[in-house]
């Protein structure tokens, strides 16, 4: 026989000593020998069933049974509660190759193995003799650490189904068992589990880092954004911060404000699109009393207001070209202004972060906005990406808003439906990070449970989920060779991210998994395909104007 693997000899010796603690744990009569001075050095009982030539050498010659199992893959751990015996025991027997299973027969076992071990997940039965399960599940997810909960039954209903829910249960089926199904279930519950213990982790590690706290996200993009704010705030260059309404771009410049050594004094925010072009002037700069028709004492404008500290120009792409002048002049050397209808020069010192959602240097090309302001305003620029281009936030953002709205709202929603997820991922969101804080408040108002399921989404999230995915949206799928040329390499692999991503729903993350490829890797793949169909039909139109151009001469 072909010796046995070290990692297959160490999932045994794993599982041994599993079965010896279960032992222990669920037959207290019998109990294990304290060791003594005759007892037999540790290890060598195990080392007597595993012949050296099937078992790493260096651990067989120590005996070490707790090296020999580190090696083996950490199971999850199933508690089975069912009063059946031969439930209990077929359960554990179809599980127990795919997890670390403990079975209890009522209520108190159960309670012994919760208090004794790390329990991932609990299957119960419904009814455990004359003990009711529901007060097994209300106790197990008091606990400090709760397991996931699954209900099986053999009485059970909607009814049933619903009020397990609402107590906290993961799902619910019925009896007789089909295992494949059940084990899919579990393993599905699991993944769940894990990837709410990462969101947990990326908040806290988003929260550690001052100043950032509401910028909520974990790609490279808005890794990116936060080492580039922390660089700068402590400065007094002043930032320009593009991007789509709703992006979180007052975000940014508060997260500036408050890492820099303006974090005490006041943050002052002017939305400038709100304001005529006449009263914008008096907004930002004053006035005396008396300086126009209503002026009937004198006004402290926003710059004054924020003197020492931080001043948010919202939405700069606005103004017009006389409070761009005076913008101008502020900025300058003297750093001073006059309020309308003064003379007096006023030095301020403010710091001044600006922010807009329109193509600013395109409003410069057309004589729009003053060329000298812009390079003024932008001695640092940050651009905050629309909520398509990083959808491995989505999830992150969703739960942060979830839990805010549930909180409000006062109602019991902890999480949302693995369906749901995915349709807020795959959807492109025009409205960005406010559309998604809408969506989220709404869903959790019309949610009947402790999760958000997809019916509890806004119609539009619903439908437009469903159409292109935004990450393949405009994006060629070349045409296959014909027969007799020669395979094009780069059309092959277009090909293949074309369908990944069409397969995984335009999940970014996904496809890169299901290629093998690291998502950084994946996007700088589909920005050289956009630009080379780009330069293809630019070409393509170029050549077809030469070619018109010389029939008509």
């Amino acid at each position: 026989m072909a010796p046995r693997s070290g990692v297959a000899v160490a999932r045994s010796a794993s599982k041994f000593v599993t079965r010896l603690r279960r032992a222990k744990l669920q037959t207290p009569n019998t109990q294990l020998q304290t060791p003594n001075e005759d007892a037999p050095a540790p290890g060598a009982f195990f080392n007597s069933l595993v012949p050296h030539d099937q078992f790493p050498c260096s651990l067989a010659l120590r005996g070490d049974l707790s090296a020999a199992t580190s090696g083996a893959p950490v199971q999850p751990t199933i508690l089975i509660v069912d009063d059946e015996k031969h439930t209990r025991e077929g359960l554990r027997a179809s599980l127990e190759d795919s997890f670390d299973v403990y079975i209890a027969p009522d209520t108190a076992g159960a309670l012994t193995v919760l208090e004794s071990e790390h329990v991932d997940l609990m299957l119960t039965d419904l009814r455990l003799g004359g003990e009711d399960g529901m007060v097994l599940i209300e106790k197990a997810l008091a606990r400090a650490h709760p397991p996931i909960v699954i209900m099986m039954t053999a009485y059970g209903g909607v009814d049933t189904a619903v009020e397990a829910m609402k107590r906290g249960a993961y799902d619910f089926v019925t009896k007789p068992l089909n295992i494949d199904r059940l084990e899919i279930l579990i393993r599905r519950a699991l993944r769940s589990q894990k990837v709410e213990k990462e969101v947990v982790e990326l908040k806290q590690k988003v929260e550690t880092k001052y100043g950032l706290e509401k910028l909520i996200g974990h790609s490279p993009v808005i890794e990116e954004i936060f080492d580039t704010v922390k660089q700068v705030a402590p400065s007094r260059a002043t930032v320009l911060i593009t991007g789509e309404s709703g992006t979180g771009k007052e975000l940014v410049a508060q997260a500036v404000h408050a890492l820099s050594g303006r974090a005490k004094e006041k943050f002052v925010a002017v939305h400038m699109a709100a304001f005529s072009a006449q009263l914008l002037e008096s907004e930002l700069f004053g006035h005396e009393k008396g300086a126009f028709t209503g002026a009937t004492e004198r006004r402290i404008g926003r710059f004054e207001q924020a003197n020492g500290g931080t001043l948010f120009l919202d939405e700069i792409g606005e103004i017009d070209k006389n409070t761009q002048v005076k913008l101008l002049r502020v900025l300058g050397e003297d750093r001073s202004f006059e309020r309308v209808g003064g003379n007096t020069p006023i030095k301020v010192d403010v710091r001044l972060v600006a922010a807009t959602n329109r193509d600013i240097e395109d409003m410069v090309g057309k004589g729009e906005f003053r060329d000298d302001l812009y390079f003024r305003l932008s001695v640092v620029r940050v651009h905050m990406p629309p909520l398509r281009q990083r959808r491995e936030d989505i999830p992150l953002i969703a739960h942060h808003f979830l839990r805010v709205a549930a909180e409000e709202n006062g109602k019991p929603v902890r999480e949302m439906t693995a369906d749901a997820m995915e349709l807020l991922e795959r959807y492109p969101w025009p409205g960005n990070i406010r559309e998604l804080r809408a969506a989220i408040e709404r869903a959790v108002v019309m949610a009947g449970g402790a999760k958000i399921t997809v019916r509890d989404l806004p119609h539009s999230v619903r439908d437009g989920a469903s159409a292109i995915p935004a990450s393949i949206a405009g994006l060629k799928l070349p045409a296959l060779s014909k027969p007799g040329q020669h395979l094009n390499l780069q059309e092959t692999e277009q090909r293949m991210i074309v369908r990944a991503l069409d397969e995984c729903g335009g999940n970014v993350t996904k496809a890169a998994h299901v290629l093998g490829l690291s998502r950084r890797t994946l996007h700088r793949r589909l920005k050289e395909f956009r630009e080379a169909d780009t330069t293809e039909h630019a070409a393509t139109a170029g050549a077809a104007t030469a070619q018109h151009t010389s029939n008509g001469s």
